[in-house]
């Protein structure tokens, strides 16, 4: 019975020994394996807690670099928007000094008409640059989604250009800036945000002058948006000697309503007469000149900058004498400024943007590393 039990014994111890072997054989390779790594825990089996921690951690990243990837497709986007807006107002201050050149009282018709000319050209560089696409064929005046070319015109119908698409600006999260701006914003006039009004004087002779300054907006909250008319009648002498009296009819062309008829007091012959246009709810402007029976003034509003740049255009071609010319230029200058303005809002508004997304690429890397830690 002894001898079973010592062999019985051996057997146990020896596979006793193999077993230890082999465990330490086992942990000293899971060791090296974690030396090699870096790693304390290699796989899930090893610490399923830690394990779905880092596996957390991981997903998280990953989400982050995508997040990056969507990130830097919209900055690129609002990149070429800005820079599209730059080259709008680098146009349009183009447009602005050949204005300005075609007031010159020396000129004729025909440089008049070669100006106009070239003022063409700009314009039509300034529509193209309005429906820019970025390089995936998405406009970058797109607004809240539009069609491929947002800005239609010039168009047979009132308005004589329109903006296709939906108006608005997406707004940012705390990882994402929008991949379009509002256009509309950037180019489009409303009555009642802009005051944009454009004002004709009928043909005036060359024997006397008739013109009215760029019409002001004075308060947005009152600007009707209709178009109007001033009729000047019963120009005669005044009751003084060396002295003219007129009277002037405001009409609201859009509603037919005419005001009642105002009576200029006595002027100087031999001095221009000016006027202080308040009648127009919401808007003012100044008439001067010498008006005569049959003299018209007539205000409509301007539905966009490209509207704007076509009315100079038309009125600097077709100006029969300086008198035209400088009516047709004073109104360009007024309301390009006001054009001017909105572009400019509209491009600080696309650098905020931009600021916004390195100041999103910050925050991102600082998780990042948060994150890599935690795994």
């Amino acid at each position: 019975m002894s001898t079973n039990i010592y062999r019985v014994g051996t057997a146990n111890m020896y596979d006793n020994a193999l077993r230890n072997l082999s465990a330490r054989q086992t942990n000293l390779s899971n060791l090296q394996e974690n030396l090699t790594s870096g790693k304390r825990v290699v796989r899930a089996s090893d610490d399923p807690v830690s394990a779905a921690q880092a596996e957390r951690a991981l997903n998280r990243l990953s989400r982050i670099q995508t997040e990056q990837r969507a990130l830097e497709t919209q900055r690129n986007a609002i990149a070429q928007a800005e820079s599209a807006l730059g080259d709008a107002v680098g146009l349009v201050q183009n447009f602005r000094q050949l204005v300005v050149n075609a007031g010159n009282a020396t000129l004729t018709q025909n440089d008049r008409a070669t100006i106009a000319n070239q003022l063409q050209g700009l314009r039509e560089q300034i529509l193209e640059v309005a429906n820019r696409k970025d390089t995936n064929g998405v406009p970058l005046l797109g607004a809240l989604g539009s069609a491929l070319a947002p800005f239609l015109g010039p168009l047979t119908s009132t308005p004589d250009y329109d903006f296709a698409g939906l108006r608005g600006q997406t707004s940012s999260t705390g990882v994402t800036i929008p991949g379009t701006l509002d256009g509309d914003s950037a180019f489009m006039f409303n009555p009642q945000r802009d005051g944009v009004y454009n004002a004709a004087v009928s043909a005036i002779p060359n024997t006397r002058q008739l013109t009215t300054s760029a019409v002001t907006p004075v308060d947005k909250t009152l600007v009707t948006g209709d178009n109007y008319t001033i009729t000047f009648s019963a120009v005669a002498p005044g009751a003084t000697p060396g002295t003219s009296t007129a009277t002037y009819t405001l009409t609201n062309t859009t509603t037919g309503v005419a005001s009642p008829a105002v009576t200029v007091p006595d002027y100087p012959s031999d001095k221009p007469l000016t006027i202080a246009m308040s009648d127009i709810p919401g808007l003012s402007f100044n008439i001067t000149g010498n008006p005569a029976n049959g003299d018209t003034i007539t205000l409509q509003p301007s539905p966009s900058m490209f509207s704007t740049l076509d009315s100079a255009i038309r009125d600097i071609r077709s100006a029969p004498n300086s008198n035209a010319a400088i009516q047709a230029v004073g109104q360009a200058l007024g309301n390009m400024d006001i054009g001017l303005e909105r572009l400019h809002n509209m491009r600080g508004y696309a650098g905020e943007l931009l600021n916004r997304a390195d100041r999103i690429t910050g925050d991102q890397e600082k998780r990042s590393i948060q994150l890599e830690g935690d795994r």
